[in-house]
C-alpha cells in the first residue's frame, strides 16, 4: 500500500510562485507514474501534470508552461514547481498515483494552495 505525504502549499499572491512536494512509501515508487490532481470548491477534480517512471511529462492546458512536475526517484520524491499563480489555480492540490490503466490509484492527504488577488 502506497503512501503519499504532500507539502508546501500555503497562500501566495497572483503572479507568486509556490512549490509542493510529495513523499511516497510503501511502494517501488521508481517504477510509478505519479501526478498532481486539484479540487477547487464547486469544481470537479482536474488532474494537472502527471509524470511517468521515465520522465515523460503531461500537463493540463489550464497550468501549461507555469506548471512544472518533476520526480526524484532515489528520494521517492514528486514535486510541483507553480509560478505565474492565478486565483483560478486556488485549490487543493493532492499527490497520486497512477495505475497502468491511467486511473488513480492513490491520493495523498491533500495540501491547500490560495492565490489572491
Amino acid at each position: 500500500q502506497v503512501r503519499l505525504v504532500e507539502s508546501g502549499g500555503g497562500l501566495v499572491q497572483a503572479g507568486g510562485s509556490l512549490t509542493l512536494s510529495c513523499a511516497a512509501s510503501g511502494s517501488i515508487f521508481s517504477i510509478n507514474t505519479m501526478g498532481w490532481s486539484r479540487q477547487a470548491p464547486g469544481k470537479q477534480r482536474e488532474l494537472v501534470a502527471r509524470i511517468s517512471s521515465n520522465g515523460r511529462t503531461n500537463y493540463a492546458d489550464s497550468v501549461k508552461g507555469r506548471f512544472t512536475i518533476s520526480r526524484d526517484n532515489a528520494k521517492s520524491t514528486v514535486s510541483l514547481q507553480m509560478i505565474s499563480l492565478k486565483p483560478e489555480d486556488t485549490a487543493v492540490y493532492y499527490c497520486v498515483r497512477i495505475s497502468n490503466r491511467g486511473e488513480i490509484a492513490a491520493w495523498g492527504q491533500g495540501t491547500q494552495v490560495t492565490v489572491s488577488s
